[in-house]
């Protein structure tokens, strides 16, 4: 069947209904994560949790989601996104739950650690943006996933003052299980993301009709592939530190209260944008290319903010410039998985490239903390970042994005 075939199965009414959807769900999955940051301190004070516990169950969620996210690629490969969006919003709903009532250490790392990754696993990029991808024709499908990170970049501006102003006038059991409701409220949104990805893959990718394990061996052997999981580390990396070490570096920096909110707050903003503009970059141009020049104007941003005299002025540019190239390399390490490998697998190899993202955030997280402990300072953190930045852009520039063959046709 002919590309034209494929996308004529989803008229465009129909692709714009999948996109939604999947931007409402990574919406309240990644919003309701935004905030979780402004619960440290009250868990620690009313709940009585030592904040170095509370830190740990939001590190380890970060890797939880990493190790799950291969699991919930493969169960979309196999069943489509319906039941296991449906999946995951239950066990993010019952984490939230069970922070709220986290009346000991073990349930809170249980519920923010465990089932929280477990839950966004199955509700973030991996499972919704390979249900968009599948959707439409391969010349229009970077943009459909640029579009739907962009839809689901608004839950990270809109949550954080929803929350903080329930947080306030309620406390933060009845913010954490309001956010809970919130997300459960998605689970029936995955029956709109598309059909079972049988039907789909043999629409789409008639060569590349190959079992599971015959396209698992062949990404391993594929230098592109190794070297665009080893890339995406420094992305997850940059991200988790900046997102996480931001405030406390403006405030030894003396910078006034409530610049840092501000800042993550631009960087969502602006990140609606840069998502939108790389999904549009990739349709027109090698997706490896975006991706290098991407990671280099990070490096770009994250060295002259770290070398500048820090006032409110540079904050501002810095959050605007690392919005605009916050998750612009999701839609294009995923379009770019497809690309080379077809969609009926999509999820699950996309899933193993974020397992290495998401052990760079873990480590982005954690080196940071124990950085600061042992130094007094960010500095080696920020030198980090810079460095990674530019090492993944040399990694992803000599990817080779043809196609692979079947190995039958192969052979």
């Amino acid at each position: 069947m002919s590309t034209s075939a494929s996308a004529s199965a989803f008229p465009g009414r129909k692709i714009y209904l999948i996109v939604a959807a999947g931007a409402v769900v990574m919406s309240m999955a990644l919003g309701s994560r935004q905030t979780f940051g402004l619960f440290i301190s009250p868990l620690s004070y009313d709940y009585g949790l030592p904040v170095t516990l509370i830190a740990f169950a939001i590190a380890l969620h970060n890797l939880v989601w990493g190790f799950a996210q291969p699991l919930a690629g493969a169960a979309t490969d196999r069943w489509g996104p319906a039941p296991v969006v449906a999946f995951g919003a239950a066990a993010y709903a019952a984490g939230l739950a069970m922070t709220a009532l986290a009346s000991s250490g073990w349930l809170l790392v249980l519920g923010m650690g465990v089932f929280i990754g477990v839950g966004i696993s199955c509700t973030s990029f991996g499972v919704v943006l390979t249900a968009v991808g599948r959707s439409v024709a391969p010349e229009r499908r970077s943009m459909a996933m640029g579009l739907a990170s962009a839809g689901g970049s608004l839950g990270q501006v809109l949550m954080v003052p929803l929350v903080q102003g329930m947080r306030s006038a309620s406390g933060i059991t009845v913010a954490l299980m309001v956010l809970a409701l919130l997300v459960l409220a998605t689970a029936p949104l995955g029956l709109a993301l598309g059909r079972r990805p049988s039907a789909l893959a043999a629409a789409a990718d008639p060569g590349l009709n190959f079992s599971l394990r015959e396209v698992v061996s062949q990404a391993c052997r594929h230098r592109g592939y190794r070297l665009l999981t080893v890339g995406f580390f420094a992305c997850g990396f940059q991200l988790a530190f900046i997102a996480t070490h931001l405030p406390g570096y403006l405030e030894l920096c003396h910078m006034p209260m409530g610049l840092a909110a501000t800042a993550l707050a631009l960087i969502g903003l602006f990140n609606m944008a840069g998502s939108w503009a790389c999904g549009w970059l990739g349709g027109r141009f090698r997706q490896q290319r975006v991706l290098g020049w991407l990671y280099l104007l990070r490096s770009a941003a994250i060295g002259l903010f770290f070398l500048a005299p820090k006032s409110q002025l540079s904050v501002t540019l810095f959050a605007a410039v690392m919005g605009l190239a916050w998750l612009g390399t999701v839609p294009l390490t995923t379009g770019l998985v497809a690309r080379i490998f077809g969609t009926r697998h999509m999820g699950t190899l996309f899933g193993v490239c974020f397992l290495s993202h998401q052990l760079g955030s873990f480590l982005g997280v954690w080196l940071g903390g124990l950085v600061l402990d042992l130094t007094g300072s960010y500095s080696l953190l920020w030198g980090a970042t810079f460095a990674a930045g530019v090492l993944a852009a040399l990694l992803h520039f000599p990817i080779d994005d043809r196609s692979v063959a079947a190995p039958a046709a192969t052979a």
